[in-house]
């Protein structure tokens, strides 16, 4: 429940899918004072069930808003999380940029996070993007974390004025068990989180995408016991 004392706290601006990693950052922002406004982006997803986890998560970690903003992306597909032409792979992380990449996705989400940060009077947006155990996309690359930071403070009025903007990302340098060691110190439950690419209509996981590979590996190497419902079989610990 939101306190009268959020109110003297500043704002930032998280952008939230429901996954892992974006609830670690949620929780980070919020430890470390700030009063978190969660965005989540509905981009035509191959499953909703994760903007769910998104509504969850805001709630757990106690947001003082959750706004989910319509987008779709199937528009221009490009993707096997937005067309369905493609498959979502599903024989273990190869080298390359792999099919589940969303053409300029962070870049969207983090300009529209932008935009509202602007009219919140916020400086900080939080980002949940990490560059030791991802997928190979290039938009979780601290260089492009950098490089739209620096857009953020020449494309505002905000930024032009003197008052700096600070795109966060936490994660960036953590491994997936460090994360989720570091959220789990935060009170996170990552039981109501959902990191899936081919998740079923109830919100399990299928245990053999990507994401769920580095999701399990990561709870496995942190020696945590994985919460992850899964429709199949587990993974094996290789990933």
């Amino acid at each position: 429940m939101t306190t009268s004392l959020s109110f003297h706290r500043p704002r930032a601006v998280i952008l939230l899918s429901g996954g892992l990693d974006s609830a670690t950052a949620l929780a980070i922002a919020r430890e470390t004072g700030f009063d978190c406004h969660c965005l989540s982006l509905d981009y035509g997803q191959r499953h909703r069930v994760e903007l769910d986890a998104a509504v969850r998560v805001a709630r757990m970690l106690d947001a003082r808003e959750h706004r989910i903003f319509r987008l779709s992306l199937r528009d221009f597909g490009g993707s096997a999380l937005t067309d369905d032409a493609i498959d979502v792979p599903t024989e273990g992380i190869r080298p390359g940029i792999p099919a589940t990449y969303v053409p300029a996705r962070n870049t969207i989400m983090l300009s529209l996070a932008l935009a509202w940060a602007e009219t919140l009077e916020s400086r900080d947006i939080f980002i949940g993007v990490n560059a030791v155990d991802y997928s190979g996309y290039p938009d979780c690359r601290p260089e492009y974390v950098a490089a739209f930071e620096k857009l953020a403070n020449l494309a505002t009025k905000t930024g032009v004025e003197g008052n700096r903007m600070t795109i966060h990302a936490p994660l960036i340098k953590l491994s997936k068990a460090e994360i989720i060691s570091r959220g789990k110190a935060l009170g996170v439950d990552y039981g109501i989180t959902l990191s899936c690419y081919r998740a079923d209509a109830d919100g399990r996981a299928c245990g053999v995408c990507d994401s769920c590979r580095l999701r399990r590996e990561g709870f496995l190497s942190a020696g945590i016991p994985d919460p992850t419902r899964y429709f199949r079989e587990s993974p094996p610990r290789r990933v």
